[in-house]
This record gives C-alpha cells, sequence and structure tokens, in this order.
C-alpha cells in the first residue's frame, strides 16, 4: 500500500484524510503520526517523509476541519432566501445564519470543532488570507459585518473591530455547548441560549 500510495503520490493526502477520521471521533489528541499511518496502511517512517512531526500533520488536519466549518457556513449561507439588493433585513438574516451554523457545526462535529483550532501557532497563520482557497469562517464572518455596514443597518464609525466580538461570542457558547458546563442543556433550552447570544451580538454591533 505504501508504494502504491507514491506512485500515486497521495501519500500525503491520505495521512491528512486518515488524521481528519481520527479527529472526528477523536479531537484533536487523536491526531498522532503513528495512528494515522496505521488508518492510512502505510508503514510509520512513511509518513515522516511528508510530516516533520505531529505537529505539522495536525496543522494539516486542522486546516481541512476549519475547511468543512467554513463549507457548513457557506451553505447555510447560501440557503438564505434572496433579498433585494441593500436589504437590512438580508444581512442581519445571513449574521444570525452563519452564528447558528457555527454552533450547529460545534454541535454535530465537536472532535473536527476542537480539532480545527487546536494547530500551534508556528504551524498555523493568527488569522487567514484572502487567498486561502476555503471559505474561511473568519473572513465569511468579516463579509456579512461588511454587508450590515454596506446596507446601512451598522453605522460605519461602529463596524472596526465588531468581527472579534461576535466570533468570540458564538466560539464561547460553542464550547460551553460541547465540553462545559452547557453540554447537558435540554434541546429547547440550547435554542434559547443561541437565540439570546445572536439577539446580544446584534445589539452589539
Amino acid at each position: 500500500m505504501e508504494k502504491r500510495g507514491y506512485h500515486h503520490g497521495n501519500l500525503r493526502h491520505a495521512l491528512v484524510e486518515a488524521g481528519l477520521s481520527l479527529a472526528r471521533t477523536g479531537g484533536p489528541g487523536s491526531v498522532v503520526l503513528r495512528a494515522a499511518s496505521r488508518e492510512a496502511g502505510v508503514s510509520h517512517n512513511a509518513a515522516y517523509r511528508h510530516f516533520e512531526d505531529r505537529e505539522a500533520l495536525l496543522a494539516a488536519v486542522s486546516r481541512r476541519c476549519m475547511d468543512e466549518l467554513g463549507g457548513l457556513m457557506s451553505r447555510r449561507l447560501a440557503a438564505v432566501p434572496e433579498r433585494p439588493e441593500g436589504s437590512r433585513a438580508w444581512a442581519w438574516a445571513r449574521l444570525d445564519a452563519l452564528g447558528a451554523a457555527y454552533v450547529e457545526f460545534a454541535r454535530t462535529e465537536p472532535g473536527w470543532f476542537q480539532t480545527a483550532f487546536a494547530a500551534t501557532a508556528s504551524h498555523t497563520p493568527v488569522l487567514p488570507q484572502e487567498s486561502d482557497a476555503a471559505p474561511h469562517p473568519f473572513l465569511l464572518l468579516v463579509r456579512c459585518l461588511d454587508d450590515l455596514t454596506a446596507t446601512g443597518a451598522v453605522p460605519a464609525e461602529r463596524r472596526h473591530g465588531s468581527e472579534y466580538a461576535a466570533w468570540s461570542a458564538v466560539h464561547g457558547l460553542s464550547h460551553l455547548l460541547i465540553d462545559g458546563p452547557l453540554r447537558d442543556l435540554p434541546e429547547e433550552e440550547v435554542q434559547l441560549a443561541l437565540n439570546k447570544t445572536l439577539s446580544v451580538v446584534s445589539r452589539g454591533l
């Protein structure tokens, strides 16, 4: 299998996919080179030809998990019914859909969600770049907030830096729901917590 992987030039991809599978069920702590090698059906030494250490593999898997999060958020944004251009209601609806998708991903894919933020700073840039291929959650949030300003829903003088507060709110709620004191909330209370958080974010913009 190792030779076949090299022949097709896809061993690195296979290792990342193996790490993605491990992360889905076991979170970032399960993403190790030896386990990923077994999952991909190659020798442990072969993995080191593509990843210098466990942190390098974790960084690659972390980016894939972030891509999965961004993909879900993009799909939820696309599902928001189109309204006349310049509609403030449309801009607010997109922001709510984005926040709800973030929490949805954390609750339905906790292993991927935790792994998405597990890479060390030495392997992952602090903030995404516009040139990144996949729709990064942070950039999607920035664009939604820009839409709010463009439609006049949020005054331009209050726009600067609002992405940090909005991101922190939904990220904090997500962690409280999946591995914090809110993890056993009934579904009705989860929805209440989500709606209240999104409302507080909106009122604070």
